[in-house]
């Protein structure tokens, strides 16, 4: 199972980023895949190949209108099952003895 963290984005399209950050968002969430959005980019969880074709959407989307595309990549893939997004979080606040934002 892979979790894939990215973040997406035009360099020469202005400041604001919440127009194509929706854009990929559209993508992220129809996928059906579980993800995480947070302020600087986006988790998704599945098989690799299922994670790779939810980025390369969000490419190929943006690449329509944007000369230039700067994209972060972080990938952990662990053999077996999913919901890791949710566990790796559980595991941390058992050892504190507490809920912690997220």
């Amino acid at each position: 199972m892979v979790l894939l963290e990215f973040s997406m984005a035009p360099s020469t399209k202005g400041e604001s980023m919440s127009p194509y950050v929706a854009r990929i968002l559209d993508i992220i969430d129809k996928s059906g895949l579980p993800y995480q959005l947070t302020p600087m980019g986006t988790i998704i969880e599945g098989e690799w190949d299922e994670v790779m074709a939810v980025v390369t959407a969000c490419f190929e989307a943006m690449q329509t209108d944007c000369d230039r595309i700067g994209t972060h990549i972080k990938i952990d893939y662990r053999a077996g099952s999913g919901s890791r997004m949710k566990s790796k979080i559980d595991a941390v606040e058992k050892k504190l003895g507490r809920k912690l934002a997220t």
